[in-house]
C-alpha cells in the first residue's frame, strides 16, 4: 500500500499506464482561456473566433467549440455583433454542472485551497468497485481533503479514483491545485458523470472538521465521472455544510396529457 497521510508523501511504487492520446486543440483553446477568466473579472472582453484562430492557429470551428463548451457551463456570456465576455458569477453551483471546486470558488471571488487528510492506494471496497465497475478489492488510488475557501470549510470530499490514474493522483498538488487539472495535464481527460443529492445529518468527525454541531444539515453529493470514452474515473462523495453551500437546479415542467385514457 502506498499511502500519504497530513502531508506526508510516499512515491508511488511505479508509474501506471496512462493515456497518450493527444490533447484535442480544442481542448487546449479551453484550458487556455480559463485560465484567463480566472484572472479576469465579469463583463471583462474575450479573445473572437477569428482572434482565437489567429492565435491558436486553429479552424473557426475549433475556436467555436472551444467558446461553446465555456458558454454552456455558464463562464462566458456570447452577445450577437458584439463579443465574448466573462460572465457574472452565480450565486450557486447548477446541479448539472460540475465545475472543478477551485474553478468555482475562483468564479466566486473567493480563495480556494485544501487540506489534505489523506492520500493513499488500497483495495477498493465492494461499493467502490461496483461504482467504478471494477472487480471487488481491486486497488483504487483515495484522495480525502477538506475543501475550503479562504476562511471556511466548505465540504469534506473523498474522492476514490481507477487505479490507471494513480501516478498522476500521487503526483499531484491536491492541496493548492486542482485534482482535475493534474488529471488533464497526464492526459485524463474527465468529460461526464451522474450524481445524487441527499441530506445528512453531521457526524462527529464532520462537525469537527466542518467546524459544525453534530448533528448539524449537510448536503451530501455523491458522482461517477467517466472519461472521453466512457470509462469510469472516479468515485467521490463530497459532504457540505447546508449553512455554506448550495445547487441550483433548471428544469423543465412536463405538461400534462388532457386527453383520459379508454
Amino acid at each position: 500500500m502506498t499511502a500519504e497521510r497530513h502531508g506526508r508523501a510516499t512515491a508511488p511504487g511505479g508509474r501506471l499506464a496512462s493515456t497518450t492520446a493527444d490533447v484535442p486543440r480544442w481542448r487546449r483553446i479551453e484550458q487556455a482561456l480559463r485560465a484567463r477568466i480566472d484572472a479576469l473579472g465579469p463583463g471583462d472582453p474575450l479573445p473572437s473566433d477569428a482572434e482565437l484562430c489567429r492565435e491558436f492557429g486553429v479552424s473557426r470551428m475549433t475556436a467555436r467549440n472551444a467558446m461553446t463548451r465555456l458558454a454552456d457551463e455558464g463562464l462566458v456570456v456570447r452577445v450577437s455583433g458584439r463579443g465574448t465576455y466573462v460572465a457574472e458569477p452565480p450565486s450557486h453551483r447548477r446541479a448539472d454542472r460540475l465545475l472543478t471546486f477551485s474553478h468555482e470558488m475562483r468564479r466566486r471571488g473567493r480563495r480556494p485551497w485544501s487540506r489534505l487528510l489523506a492520500r493513499e492506494i488500497r483495495p477498493s471496497t465492494s461499493t467502490e468497485a461496483a461504482a467504478l465497475g471494477l472487480r471487488p478489492s481491486e486497488p483504487v488510488a483515495v484522495v480525502r481533503r477538506l475543501r475550503c475557501a479562504d476562511d471556511e470549510a466548505i465540504a469534506l470530499e473523498t474522492a476514490v479514483l481507477v487505479q490507471a490514474v494513480a501516478a498522476a493522483v500521487l503526483a499531484a498538488d491536491v492541496e493548492a491545485g486542482s485534482l482535475h487539472e493534474a488529471l488533464a495535464k497526464a492526459g485524463w481527460h474527465l468529460r461526464r458523470g451522474s450524481a445524487t443529492i441527499s441530506a445528512a445529518a453531521a457526524t462527529a468527525e464532520d462537525a469537527r472538521l466542518l467546524g459544525l454541531r453534530r448533528g448539524d444539515p449537510l448536503l451530501v453529493e455523491r458522482r461517477v465521472i467517466a472519461d472521453a470514452h466512457g470509462r469510469r474515473i472516479e468515485a467521490t462523495e463530497s459532504r457540505y455544510s447546508a449553512e455554506r453551500y448550495a445547487l441550483d437546479v433548471q428544469f423543465d415542467v412536463e405538461g400534462e396529457s388532457t386527453r383520459e385514457s379508454s
